[in-house]
């Protein structure tokens, strides 16, 4: 099989929580919502996310945990502080990682950490693993 796209719909009770967030934060671009169902891009349509209100009762909930986005920036300074600026708080500090990124992470209303990075050289360690 090969995928035209691969996105993520989190079924949750902040919809509109979420909406909310994404828009401020990231500028997000919604291209569906119905108020229970939404669709948001970043930047190109094939980098999207879905937020859903349960349609049933025993439909369980995203309670974010174990559960990360990855965010290709950039420039990651600038996005920090940005953020930093719109009251969000640093889930993970900012900083360099051998394997070839800076980066941080805030959550958002669901509890999803959501990382934020730019691309660097990879330490000589690292350097053995990419493909």
């Amino acid at each position: 099989m090969k995928a035209n796209n691969l996105s993520s719909c989190i079924v949750t009770n902040n919809v509109d929580e979420s909406r909310k967030f994404y828009i401020k934060n990231f500028n997000a671009k919604i291209t569906f919502d119905c108020g229970w169902y939404i669709n948001m891009e970043f930047g190109n349509s094939t980098a999207t996310l879905q937020f859903m209100a349960p349609q049933q009762p025993e439909q369980p909930i995203c309670n974010g945990s174990g559960l990360m986005y990855n965010f290709d920036v950039d420039d990651v300074d600038v996005e920090y502080e940005r953020l930093m600026q719109l009251g969000n708080k640093p889930a993970m500090p900012l900083e360099d990682h051998p394997w070839g990124d800076r980066g941080f992470a805030i959550l958002d209303p669901n509890g999803i950490m959501l990382y934020i990075y730019s691309n660097k050289e990879p330490s000589e360690e690292f350097k053995q693993f990419f493909k």
